[in-house]
């Protein structure tokens, strides 16, 4: 079998993002809007005074404690420029490279990058890789999904000039049905990651890593309902769209939490790994860290601190354990390392 060819700086980064075993055992706390809405939600709740100051000390603690478990953290300058430097030196750091949200006045949900930056950058910046996130439903109109693919083909093309790998986070929707929530979005939301993994797993995007979500939403998997609730999917359907994840690509895949509790995420990664799924590892965030969030508001830096020696790293460890059990190393992709042709990247002038 003729061997596959990776360039030096993409191969030893990904390695630096990885565990021991190849996976890569990452936390994510980039969330922007969202962590200010959490923050100022816990804070009115607990009386606190609310300030940017306590969000950039809340990742701050949260990747100096936290990473010590992790093989990397995915954060974002704007307010996780303290998180940046406070990690264990042994953990990877991936950047986030996009702006926040989108414009909901414009149908689409386009994506944009910061301004300002670039990925040599963020390179410099000390990022082992950068991570950008598009919001896509593959069976929206073309004029949408033209221009989206050919926003991730130029993020292929920067990533490949820095020798940088791009993980490209893929967050689908549809505005036929709003509520994510709902059984009638459950339905759908097979095909819609399905299609949508198929699409950039396509080597004209030149993305490096795919961060997926699940592709069911666990609340409606029979035998795991509320009660009451209607299910819309068997155990045996729901493991057959984990399997399929195999056939639909051909390069690392990671998983989001997608602000699920931690004990649904480690439902959900346990299910796949026994459906026989071959992810790569997490980027877990909310369900790590997110009780946190009301500790700080309660009990102060201090409070945090404790929580997150205990209860936090409890929750990395138990995911670190079904990594450990279930996720394939990066490489296995590419045949596995003695497979690897690493090789220097070709410099144009």
């Amino acid at each position: 079998m003729a061997k596959k060819v990776i360039t030096r700086g993409k191969f030893d980064k990904l390695q630096q993002l990885s565990n021991d075993k190849g996976v890569i055992a990452a936390l994510a706390i980039d969330q922007r809007g969202s962590m200010k809405k959490m923050m100022k939600a816990a804070d009115d709740k607990e009386g606190a005074s609310y300030s940017l100051d306590q969000i950039y000390t809340f990742k701050e603690l949260v990747s100096k404690e936290l990473t010590k478990y992790a093989s990397a953290i995915l954060t974002d300058e704007e307010l996780g420029f303290k998180a940046m430097t406070a990690k264990d030196p042994s953990s990877g750091l991936i950047l986030s490279y996009e702006k926040t949200g989108y414009d909901v006045t414009t149908v689409g949900r386009f994506p944009e990058l910061l301004h300002g930056e670039s990925i040599d950058r963020l390179a410099a910046k000390g990022a082992d890789a950068v991570k950008v996130l598009v919001y896509y439903n593959p069976h929206d109109k073309d004029e949408i999904n033209n221009e989206k693919h050919a926003f991730v083909e130029r993020l292929g093309n920067e990533a490949r000039g820095a020798d940088m790998p791009l993980f490209l986070e893929v967050v689908t929707y549809d505005d036929n049905i709003p509520d994510a929530k709902s059984f009638e979005y459950a339905q759908e939301k097979p095909a819609l990651v399905l299609d949508s993994m198929k699409e950039f797993t396509k080597a004209k995007y030149g993305v490096d890593v795919l961060k997926a979500e699940v592709p069911v939403n666990w609340d409606f998997v029979e035998g795991h309902t509320a009660p009451g609730v209607k299910a819309a999917y068997t155990e045996a359907e729901a493991a057959k769209y984990f399997q399929q994840f195999n056939e639909v690509v051909d390069r690392p895949f990671i998983y989001l939490s997608a602000g699920v509790s931690a004990e649904t995420f480690r439902e959900e990664l346990n299910f796949a790994g026994k459906s026989g799924n071959k992810f790569n590892g997490i980027l877990c965030g909310r369900a790590t860290w997110r009780d946190g969030i009301e500790v700080m508001a309660k009990d102060g830096e201090a409070g945090l601190t404790k929580w997150l020696q205990t209860t936090g790293k409890q929750n990395v460890e138990e995911l670190n354990s079904i990594l450990n059990t279930y996720a394939k190393p990066w490489y296995e992709w590419y045949g596995g390392l003695d497979n690897i042709d690493v090789v220097d990247p070709v410099v144009t002038k």
